[in-house]
């Protein structure tokens, strides 16, 4: 299973999210402690993406940098991950499923427009389990995919509702809901952000959240000093940086 975290509030570094923090993403890349069967280790690449300081929405959308190497090798990212700063980050660090490539394309977060994407978990069976599904995108959206990875798809079927102008939430929930119901078992943790909300899910794996006054974090485990809050499984987390509301999944049509 991968790790994964986001990030809405005050500009910091990236680093101070990533890096620097007790139990940061970079030491659970080697030391997880919460990977309920998906793996040891999650040392098949890494990606960082952001919105640059003082302009959330930027000709080109957000920036991103993705490496498929472990995250513990790349010897430039702590300068740059200390030298950047933003008030929108989701980072994510990759045990890569068996089976299914692994190339930097593959790597969260995904991009779409202004939107950053990033999922933490598998989809039983595929790709024959989501064919279905896949028939209902555009051609065009396949043949453009990422990768050819579960990761890919899912963020493909998403996009296509954000594109149909569903809003967010309702996006994330339907999409999840439909591939639970044609893969059933699977594990769709998800993080979608357009640099002022977040979305995300817990299903069938752990999401902690922290709060203050102006700022939200949330991630697959936690860390630092701070006090989180662990998020309810197959729930569904819509934030902005002073909001927070989380509802259950179950259920909902």
């Amino acid at each position: 299973m991968c790790r994964h975290l986001a990030y809405l509030g005050p500009p910091v570094t990236l680093a101070s999210l990533v890096l620097d923090p007790d139990h940061s993403l970079y030491e659970q890349s080697w030391a997880p402690a919460d990977m309920r069967g998906g793996g040891s280790v999650n040392a098949d690449g890494f990606g960082l993406g952001w919105y640059p300081e003082g302009d959330v929405v930027v000709s080109g959308g957000p920036v991103r940098y993705r490496r498929n190497v472990p995250i513990w090798t790349d010897e430039n990212l702590p300068g740059l991950a200390g030298s950047i700063r933003s008030g929108a980050v989701i980072a994510a660090i990759r045990n890569g499923t068996v089976n299914m490539p692994y190339g930097q394309a593959a790597v969260a977060p995904f991009v779409h427009g202004n939107w950053l994407f990033s999922h933490n978990g598998r989809i039983p069976g595929w790709p024959d389990s989501t064919l279905k599904l896949a028939e209902r995108l555009p051609v065009a959206d396949l043949l453009q995919l990422d990768a050819s990875v579960d990761s890919a798809l899912l963020w493909a079927l998403i996009t296509n509702r954000l594109t149909e102008g569903v809003p967010p939430a309702d996006a994330v929930a339907t999409v999840v809901q439909e591939v639970e119901a044609a893969a059933p078992g699977s594990r769709l943790n998800v993080l979608l952000t357009d640099g002022e909300q977040l979305i995300a899910t817990t299903w069938t794996h752990s999401l902690h959240v922290h709060r203050t006054a102006d700022s939200v974090t949330v991630s697959s485990e936690h860390f630092g000093p701070h006090q989180w809050t662990e998020v309810p499984d197959r729930s569904l987390l819509v934030a902005t940086a002073t909001t927070l509301h989380i509802t259950p999944m179950e259920g909902q049509e």
